[in-house]
């Protein structure tokens, strides 16, 4: 399993509620839920391969 690096992030609070309810829309939890959108932009602007590695 990879190990995962924590950090801190804020966010307007309007934001962190639609991203709370769009994370129980899909059944995950938000940090999963960030994680998951970060990995689809990464992929779609060619900054991350398919399997999870940078694309350098």
């Amino acid at each position: 399993m990879s190990k995962k690096k924590a950090f801190a992030l804020r966010l307007d609070p309007n934001l962190l509620n639609a991203l709370e309810k769009w994370a129980a829309d899909e059944f995950r939890s938000t940090n999963g839920q960030i994680e998951w959108i970060l990995n689809d932009a990464l992929k779609k602007a060619g900054r991350l391969k398919r399997d999870g590695k940078r694309s350098d």
